[in-house]
């Protein structure tokens, strides 16, 4: 599962669990609603920490192999690649 699905679903699950813990409490729905979206935020912000790093580094890491991949296609375009590596294909499927 990816970092950002696991810290989505923590967040999520994290409202509900505070907004049921407020549904017993006679106030406004409305008001439930936002101190629940309130509540939520600050705990998610000490409990999820190590899932909100991992999903950092993930996007981090996508964002610099997007960027060597953009240089590299660049480099390639303005002549300055030699050799363009060749696309992979499958080899389990048969030539026709």
């Amino acid at each position: 599962m990816s970092a950002a699905l696991k810290y989505t679903l923590g967040r999520i699950g994290l409202f509900v669990a505070v907004l049921a813990g407020l549904w017993l409490i006679d106030m406004n729905v409305f008001l439930k609603l936002m101190l629940a979206l309130a509540f939520s935020a600050a705990l998610s912000f000490f409990l999820l920490r190590g899932w909100r790093d991992e999903m950092a580094e993930e996007m981090a890491s996508a964002a610099e192999r997007r960027r060597t991949e953009k240089e590299r296609l660049r480099s390639a375009l303005a002549g300055d690649d030699p050799e363009p590596e060749p696309p992979t294909t499958p080899t389990d499927q048969p030539s026709r």
